[in-house]
């Protein structure tokens, strides 16, 4: 199993590349989907129907506290409960994790959804993490044993400066990514030395893609086939050719 994780500031494109990385994985095997995101978008733009969140059955646990049945562990209830909020797919499986975290200790409950995430994860062959925006997903160490990290900037200072710090907490937590890539989205004049002086791989350029603009523009699935999806295409081969 292989795992990715794709990161980056807010609307640098993040959860296009996950779906395009997602749809491209699917020609060569199984993929486990995952929107992390609190804000989810990842189900809109692959046009996939999701019945619940992992943020809902978190919640409902909290909830029912001690009244569950007898029968019933914790645990055995949580991935019961996740099974049934999977979203199945041409070729991929949706989760969505949803509402982040209200003000009772979700310590037991998120480390058990860890463990069940981390179970389901090993039926496919390649996991694809749209995470949050930014740095919380590393601090909270949700991407842990993710083999690939994805970081996505679009050319501004504010999106170089996010993949620095991305890289330099990743360090500070130990986070055992084989790789930590930066991509260049949608920008007409790439500056590929800025990029490098990120400290992050950088992997190569998605263009500006009208098309992905449109389909974004009007709240519909990415476009089966796109300039974007053929750059995609041959990053992903760079990638799983290490």
């Amino acid at each position: 199993m292989h795992a990715f994780a794709v990161s980056g500031k807010g609307g640098t494109g993040k959860t296009v590349l996950s779906a395009l990385i997602i749809r491209e994985l699917t020609k060569k095997g199984v993929v486990l989907a995952i929107d992390a995101d609190a804000d989810s978008n990842l189900p809109d733009v692959l046009g996939a129907e999701v019945e619940g969140t992992v943020g809902d059955i978190r919640e409902e646990l909290l909830q029912k506290k001690c009244k569950l049945p007898p029968e019933y562990t914790k645990d055995v209830w949580l991935e019961g409960k996740t099974y049934e909020i999977l979203s199945e797919n041409n070729g991929f499986d949706l989760l969505v994790m949803g509402r982040p975290e209200g003000p009772e200790c979700y310590c037991m409950v998120n480390n058990l959804l860890r463990r069940i995430i981390d179970m389901l994860s090993q039926n496919y062959d390649y996991t694809v993490i749209d995470s949050e925006a930014g740095l919380e997903h590393i601090s909270r160490r949700t991407t842990i044993g993710v083999q690939d990290m994805v970081v996505v900037a679009d050319g501004s200072q504010q999106s170089f400066d996010t993949a620095s710090r991305i890289k330099n907490l990743a360090d500070e937590l130990g986070a055992r990514f084989d790789h930590i890539y930066l991509v260049l989205n949608k920008t007409k004049t790439p500056d590929i030395k800025r990029a490098e002086m990120t400290g992050l791989t950088f992997l190569g350029l998605i263009p500006y893609d009208p098309d992905i603009e449109k389909a974004c523009y009007n709240g519909v699935p990415l476009p089966e086939h796109s300039k974007a999806a053929a750059s995609v295409h041959e990053l992903l081969e760079k990638i799983l050719q290490r």
